[in-house]
């Protein structure tokens, strides 16, 4: 049975997608901080429960992530801007990501089909950026496309037939995004996962180091 490793696994979004791996035949194996001690932050944290598993994964989704951090939430302006509040977006939405993927390369199989994705966000996206605010947010996830834009390129070096890409899952009603929703249409994480394991499901090598929404487009950086 192909193995499937969901990091941030407790959140709503993770959640629904290892239900669904599962329901696909996947071993699906999750690590998050609230159910496993998974620091995502903390490199000895992420050596350690990565470490610990047995690949071949075939499937990484990086599922981790937050708008508000110790109370600080996006700005509406330049002036709301807060060095701390901007250091932990890029602590947890950027570097984050990047130690995972880091110590979750050894789990990837070297010659056969694999996928790496981590959940980034339209608003990362410095082409679709018309509404402006919400700096730290936006600047550590357009920071995270551009590590995943560089493992790609490493990838594509000594694992030919895997693909590493950012995915943006749409507004998606969970506690993440709850005060935030406003008018935008949202779907439920079940929803979410499945089409974002549609997409997964449909990449090849060519696609690797790219940004796509849920429906499979793609996204400006």
């Amino acid at each position: 049975m192909a193995q499937a490793l969901v990091i941030g696994s407790s959140g709503g979004i993770g959640s629904a997608l290892c239900a669904a791996l599962a329901e696909q035949g996947w071993q699906v194996t999750g690590l998050s901080r609230s159910e496993d001690g998974l620091d995502v932050t903390d490199e000895a944290s992420v050596k350690q429960h990565l470490g610990a598993l047995t690949g071949p994964f075939h499937r990484v989704i990086i599922a981790t992530g937050a708008l508000e951090i110790d109370g600080y939430t996006p700005e509406k302006a330049l002036k709301h801007i807060e060095a701390r509040g901007m250091a932990d977006q890029f602590a947890l939405n950027t570097i984050g990501p990047a130690l995972v993927m880091k110590h979750a390369l050894p789990l990837l199989p070297r010659d056969e089909a694999a996928v790496m994705a981590a959940l980034s966000a339209r608003v990362g996206s410095i082409g679709d950026n018309r509404a402006g605010g919400w700096h730290s947010y936006r600047a550590a996830k357009a920071a995270l496309n551009q590590i995943i834009r560089g493992v790609a390129i490493e990838l594509g070096r000594s694992h030919k037939q895997a693909v590493c890409v950012a995915l943006h899952p749409g507004t998606v009603t969970t506690e993440f995004t709850r005060k935030y929703l406003g008018r935008h249409p949202s779907v439920p994480p079940s929803e979410a996962a499945a089409n974002l394991l549609r997409v997964i499901d449909t990449l090849t090598p060519a696609q690797s180091g790219r940004f796509f929404d849920w429906a499979g487009k793609e996204v400006a950086w």
